[in-house]
């Protein structure tokens, strides 16, 4: 017991959460969420699904008689399977990860000391999810709408298969131990009872576990649908600038009005309306003639010295700047701005007020608009910057059971494109920081322009330059360096959005 009160004291070391639970109470549904999200903010995580690794081993399920208590063979194969995924959460916590969900039902007491110790030998601290449901209507919902979609039940009969599971529910009561307030009182925990209606939160430790606990508390599972879309065609939009606050053109206007009919059409109960405290997001809400809330962290990323410059103006004042962010577009910082990263942790408030409410439409930016998108679409840090959320489009964002169902809805309004597509070794743009040589760094930048092929000339950076974002005399000393250099624009865009069809976003091409 000192050992294990000693491990779980430990500041940094990885976190292992443990769901609890009887089948059919949302610990997927929880699993998979809670997963999504610590990675969304930066948190290393993976979901560890027993059930899976039960289908891999058996290939073929039969019948509930698999999960009777006094059935050995399947009382060993499970064991089996939890063992082959404990030694996998060992892996994953030892060698990248810093918190693991393993998702199983753990309804007894001695299963859970079995997780404990093994937590306990490699310096893991756990942490307990139990989602405890009595409610008969809340249970046949669940199952009728994932448990008839596992493997388990292919081509069964609908009937047959919620007779099945239900059967599958029983060999689990007689044996379920409930995280008890006495009992398990040394242990860290979040008991959800009827799907949010209370909950029971016993030593939170640290901070993961309160961003655990801070989290669960705000999802629901009431059905609702969130609106996503940029502001229409702005001035600077128009003038290839980026950031900066300026007005609406026409075709911004007659989007807003489009908008307008498209929302009235969807006959949507209670919507909310966000924008952000930019002109162009107020002036396409003003056309909606319903109240909105401007929220300040919904604002477009901070882009710094960069502000209203166009890209070719980039990469000819800062090539360094342009260098390093086509290298790493989500954690690069423009200089006296913000990153991607940055933004990501501006906009975890907005996130937890979208998973509160119900029907909302998010007025936003194209950087901001990618940040919320990722974090439904469950999309990694180096996919996030380059998801293409184009202007005049509005995209439907539905949850479903475990995970997010997304329609594209172009409003039939022209604009111009401001996506950048992602730099690729033999495509269009390549940038190479390589060296290292007495602390100096080399910078090569090549440019592919129709059948020409310019190369740039190799510069000698120090490396510090590469750890530092240029300010002040540094920023002037550096657009000096370089200003004599001849350039060439990268990429220049003034095609238009032509499209006018709806269609659902795959998951291949989503955004």
């Amino acid at each position: 017991e000192a050992c294990r009160k000693d491990c779980v004291c430990m500041t940094n070391c990885p976190t292992l959460i443990v769901t609890v639970g009887l089948p059919a109470r949302g610990k997927t549904y929880i699993s998979k969420k809670l997963t999504r999200y610590l990675n969304w903010i930066g948190v290393p995580t993976r979901e560890f699904n027993v059930g899976q690794y039960r289908r891999d081993c058996m290939k073929i399920y039969k019948s509930f008689e698999f999960f009777k208590p006094d059935n050995e063979e399947g009382l060993r194969i499970r064991r089996q399977c939890a063992s082959a995924a404990l030694n996998d959460v060992r892996q994953y916590l030892t060698e990248e990860g810093q918190v693991a969900v393993f998702d199983a039902t753990n309804t007894t007491r001695e299963r859970r000391e079995t997780i404990l110790q093994f937590a306990e030998q490699n310096g893991f601290k756990v942490f307990f999810v139990e989602s405890v449901c009595e409610d008969p209507d809340i249970i046949q919902e669940n199952i009728v709408q994932v448990k008839l979609g596992s493997p388990d039940y292919t081509n069964c009969d609908s009937e047959e298969a919620v007779e099945d599971f239900m059967k599958r529910i029983k060999c689990y009561e007689n044996s379920y131990e409930t995280l008890d307030e006495v009992l398990d009182r040394d242990l860290s925990y979040i008991k959800i009872m009827d799907v949010g209606q209370r909950y029971l939160v016993n030593r939170v430790l640290d901070h993961i576990q309160s961003r655990i606990v801070y989290y669960l508390m705000n999802i629901h599972i009431t059905p609702r649908s969130i609106y996503l879309c940029r502001h229409g065609e702005s001035e600077l939009n128009v003038k290839g600038r980026i950031g900066g606050d300026s007005g609406l053109t026409a075709g911004g206007k007659e989007f807003a009005k489009k908008l307008t009919q498209f929302i009235q059409a969807q006959r949507i109960i209670d919507l909310k309306v966000w924008t952000s405290q930019m002109k162009r997001t107020i002036q396409t809400a003003e056309a909606l003639h319903v109240p909105y809330e401007q929220w300040k962290v919904l604002n477009e990323i901070d882009a710094g010295v960069c502000e209203e410059m166009m890209y070719e103006e980039i990469q000819d004042h800062y090539p360094l700047e342009f260098a390093l962010r086509d290298q790493d577009k989500y954690r690069y910082r423009y200089p006296k701005g913000e990153s991607y990263e940055d933004l990501v942790q501006r906009l975890e408030p907005v996130i937890m007020e979208l998973e509160r409410q119900e029907n909302v439409l998010v007025i936003c930016h194209q950087a901001v608009m990618r940040c919320l998108l990722a974090y439904f679409l469950d999309k990694t840090a180096e996919e996030l910057p380059y998801l293409k959320c184009p202007l005049h489009t509005v995209l439907k964002l539905t949850p479903v059971a475990y995970g997010c169902k997304v329609e594209s809805i172009s409003l039939n309004v022209d604009a111009v494109d401001t996506h950048r597509e992602r730099p690729e070794v033999g495509g269009n743009t390549h940038t190479r920081i390589s060296g290292s040589e007495n602390g100096w760094m080399d910078l090569s930048i090549s440019s592919h322009v129709s059948t020409a092929n310019c190369q740039f000339p190799q510069r000698r950076l120090k490396r510090d330059s590469l750890l530092q974002r240029p300010s002040g005399d540094r920023e002037k000393e550096l657009t000096r360096t370089h200003q004599s250099d001849q350039q060439m624009p990268l990429w220049k865009t003034d095609s238009r959005n032509m499209s006018g069809d709806q269609s659902t976003f795959l998951e291949n091409n989503s955004v």
